[in-house]
C-alpha cells in the first residue's frame, strides 16, 4: 500500500546563546540588544506516483546581506552533524522534526538557504522509490545543493521574539523522470505560513488519492490522506476560499467549490468520520503526454497540469507534474473519462452533483505549461474519450 504524503517539519530553533561563535561571524557585529528566535520548518507535498522521496539535510542557513556568497562572510548555520537523511512521507499531521538550535542577532535577513548533501557515484542521499517497486533510485541533484537552495524570503528578527518560516517542499514539482529509470531533483521550495490553520476532513481510501486546495486551478497546498482512516489536513492555508479537489486512479475526480478559510487559525472540515467523501468510479483512464520546449538556458521550474472548468463552477486541476530541463518529455497518466462531481460547500455537508458539464467537455482537457518568468501556455481540447494523447507538445 502506497504509504501516505506527511508533513516534513524540519524544525530549527535558533533561541540559544552563541552565534559567532557557532558561525564564524554575525553579519554585521555583535549587537548589544539580546538575540531573537528564529524557527525553520518544512511540509511536503504529494510526490506523485512515489512511495518514498528522500532527501538529506546538512544545513539551514541565513544572511542579512542579499548579495552575500555561500563563501562570504555573515552566514548563521543550523548544521545536521551528522545530516540526516529524511523521507518526506513518514511525518504527518504537523509533527516537527528537531535540527537543533542556535541564537540569531536581531535584525533583517535577505537571504535564506536550504542545504542538502549532494549525491556522489551512486550515492542515495537523495533518492526516491517509485509506487510499485521497492528499488532506492538515486535522485541526480543540481549543483546548487552543496552551496543551499535560494529560497525567496526575507524576514526580520526582533530582540527577544521569535520568528517561524515553514519551507514548502513541493515534492510532486520537484521530482522529475529523465527516461531510462533515471530521476532528478529541481527543488520547488516556498515560504508559507506557521499557524496551524486550514481544510480537514476524511475521504474514503482508495489507490493513489491526493487532495487539493486551489484556487483557479493554482494548487495551493496538496496531501495524501491517511491510507486506513482517510483522514487530510490541508494545513497552513492563507485567508481566503479554496476549492478542493479529490482525485484517484480509477475515480471521477470531486470538487467541493468555495470552502472558505477565514482566518489563519480556523479549521474547516468539510467532511466526518461518519460521512466520509466517496468518489466515483470512472468509466476508463487515459493519460496525456508530449514535450515542453523551454526557452534556451532557462533555469527556473516548470509545471505542466491536466485542467478542467466546470460550467457553472470552477477551473480545477485534476494532475499535475514538475518538468524535467534535460528531457523535456511529460506524462499525466491516470486521467479520469468520467465527467467530475462538484458540491457547493456546505458547513451542514457536501451534496454533489451525480454529473456536472465541464469546459471543454466530459473526457476533455486543457492542458496548461508554465515556468519562472513565462506566460502560461494551453492546448484544448484534449480528447480522452477513446484513447490516450501522445503528443500534446508545448514550444516557449
Amino acid at each position: 500500500m502506497k504509504r501516505p504524503i506527511r508533513t516534513l517539519s524540519l524544525l530549527a530553533s535558533l533561541s540559544a546563546a552563541g552565534l559567532l561563535s557557532a558561525c564564524g561571524g554575525g553579519g554585521g557585529g555583535v549587537s548589544s540588544t539580546a538575540p531573537g528566535t528564529l524557527g525553520v520548518a518544512m511540509t511536503d507535498a504529494p510526490s506523485c506516483g512515489y512511495d518514498a522521496v528522500n532527501v538529506t539535510v546538512n544545513k539551514v542557513r541565513v544572511n542579512k546581506s542579499a548579495t552575500a556568497s555561500d563563501t562570504d562572510a555573515g552566514w548563521t548555520d543550523i548544521t545536521l552533524s551528522p545530516a540526516k537523511k529524511i523521507n518526506l512521507l513518514n511525518l504527518t499531521n504537523g509533527v516537527l522534526e528537531d535540527l537543533g538550535q542556535t541564537s540569531l542577532e536581531a535584525g533583517h535577513y535577505t537571504q535564506l538557504r536550504l542545504v542538502l548533501d549532494p549525491n556522489t557515484g551512486n550515492g542515495l542521499a537523495n533518492s526516491v522509490v517509485v509506487t510499485g517497486t521497492t528499488t532506492e533510485v538515486s535522485l541526480d541533484t543540481p549543483s546548487a545543493v552543496q552551496s543551499g537552495l535560494k529560497l525567496a524570503h526575507e524576514f526580520d528578527v526582533a530582540s527577544g521574539q521569535r520568528v517561524d518560516l515553514v519551507l514548502d517542499f513541493d515534492a510532486c514539482k520537484s521530482i522529475v523522470a529523465r527516461g531510462n529509470g533515471k530521476f532528478g531533483l529541481k527543488p520547488v521550495v516556498n515560504v508559507i505560513p506557521t499557524v496551524l490553520n486550514g481544510i480537514s476532513g476524511f475521504v474514503a481510501p482508495t489507490s493513489n488519492l491526493m487532495v487539493t486546495a486551489q484556487q483557479n486551478g493554482v494548487v495551493v497546498r496538496a496531501t495524501v490522506p491517511n491510507p486506513t482512516t482517510g483522514e487530510f489536513f490541508l494545513a497552513r492555508i492563507p485567508t481566503g476560499n479554496y476549492d478542493v479537489v479529490f482525485s484517484a486512479d480509477n475515480k471521477a475526480a470531486s470538487v467541493i467549490a468555495a470552502v472558505p478559510v477565514p482566518t489563519t487559525t480556523s479549521n474547516v472540515p468539510v467532511s466526518t468520520v461518519g460521512l466520509p467523501i466517496v468518489l466515483q468510479p470512472s468509466l476508463a483512464m487515459h493519460s496525456i503526454s508530449g514535450t515542453v520546449t523551454l526557452p534556451a538556458g532557462f533555469v527556473g521550474t516548470a509545471v505542466v497540469a491536466a485542467q478542467q472548468t466546470f460550467a457553472a463552477g470552477p477551473k480545477v486541476t485534476v494532475k499535475y507534474r514538475g518538468i524535467d530541463l534535460t528531457t523535456p518529455q511529460y506524462t499525466l497518466a491516470n486521467l479520469p473519462t468520467s465527467a467530475p462531481l462538484l458540491a457547493q460547500y456546505s458547513a451542514a455537508g457536501q451534496v454533489f452533483a451525480a454529473k456536472t458539464d465541464t469546459v471543454p467537455g466530459t473526457a476533455k482537457y486543457a492542458v496548461e505549461a508554465s515556468g519562472t518568468g513565462l506566460a502560461a501556455k494551453t492546448v484544448s481540447p484534449v480528447d480522452l474519450t477513446t484513447a490516450d494523447q501522445a503528443a500534446v507538445n508545448f514550444s516557449f
